[in-house]
């Protein structure tokens, strides 16, 4: 590790330790969330990801074009888009499988949540294949942008969490106008993490003015102090609360294997098992064709999929996070 990684991770290891700062950027970022959400779907939500988006987007082909112009950045590709197809074992598939179930937000109920302010008239596989290539997109674009510069600057790609906090800021130190750079790829993934805090706080949000009736303003408030409060005892959970272990896990750990490995995947599991299984397969047929103003030909396609296909894969990938598949 070089003197600026020792360094960066020095700084890293006292901002996670620390109280104050994290605890501020935490309530700053919640603050952000709550604020944008309880304007609405149409005032808060779509106006802002209408300005949020497409300024990740432009900010991701910047450094794309950045990263590609360093030289040797094509080792980067080539680690990149090169498969190593001895590598591909089952464990490796089970893997995939987990990553492209948590990229797409399977199972937290941010997709039922959006999909219930589609308007009528919207074609419903249209959208969903236009949310999995445009994810599938962005996957990759930022690939693009990271991992050439990261074997053209000397970094490690098996860097895990400290590529992002570690190893990118050293790489960044070592270009041209670096400072620029590192501050637009932290915009970005700050602009990134909002996105995703937005969605998954509209699921409380909904919940609480649907089948609790509150107004929005209410739950929205209550929403972001509940959530305020679990995250303040896990911002915490590296510092001040770090020696609260339980099965030598801190309180973050222990909330991110829950939530990972058990409630999301066992989310997933019983949506499928309940809309395959037992929910009216006319009342899925009105859904998926809008009361019927849809052509209906990929309904039994569809229905096949969510009564045998998921079930067993969304199983799969819950026993091999458990550890019960797949891993020696």
């Amino acid at each position: 590790m070089g003197k600026g990684e020792r360094e960066l991770t020095g700084m890293f290891d006292e901002f996670l330790k620390g109280s104050f700062r994290p605890l501020l950027w935490f309530l700053i970022f919640m603050g952000l969330t709550g604020y944008i959400i309880i304007s609405g779907v149409k005032n808060g939500i779509e106006k802002y990801t209408k300005v949020l988006m497409p300024f990740l987007f432009v900010i991701l082909i910047v450094l794309c074009v950045r990263s590609l112009t360093l030289e040797g950045s094509l080792e980067g590709l080539r680690f990149l888009f090169r498969p190593d197809l001895s590598k591909l074992t089952p464990k490796v598939i089970l893997e995939a499988l987990g990553q492209s179930f948590f990229s797409l937000s399977v199972g937290m109920g941010t997709l039922i949540t959006y999909g219930s302010y589609i308007r009528k008239d919207e074609k419903l596989a249209s959208s969903a294949a236009w949310i999995t290539i445009a994810d599938t997109s962005v996957a990759v674009i930022a690939g693009i942008a990271i991992f050439p510069a990261v074997f053209a600057l000397g970094g490690s790609p098996t860097s895990g969490s400290g590529l992002v906090f570690i190893v990118l800021p050293a790489i960044f130190q070592k270009m041209p106008f670096g400072n620029f750079f590192a501050i637009m790829f932290f915009v970005l993934l700050s602009t990134a993490a909002l996105t995703s805090t937005i969605s998954v706080l509209e699921v409380i949000v909904a919940f609480l003015t649907e089948e609790l009736k509150m107004i929005r303003r209410k739950a929205t408030i209550a929403a972001t102090l509940a959530v305020s409060v679990l995250g303040i005892v896990t911002v915490l959970s590296f510092g001040s609360l770090s020696n609260l272990q339980i099965f030598n896990k801190n309180i973050f750990g222990v909330l991110e294997y829950l939530t990972s490995n058990i409630m999301l995947p066992l989310g997933g599991l019983l949506i499928v098992l309940f809309i395959g299984w037992f929910f009216s397969p006319q009342m899925t047929r009105k859904e998926l064709t809008n009361d019927g103003k849809l052509n209906d030909r990929l309904v039994p396609t569809f229905m096949f999929i969510v009564k045998f296909v998921a079930p067993v894969a969304i199983a799969m990938v819950f026993l091999y996070s458990l550890g019960l598949l797949g891993r020696a």
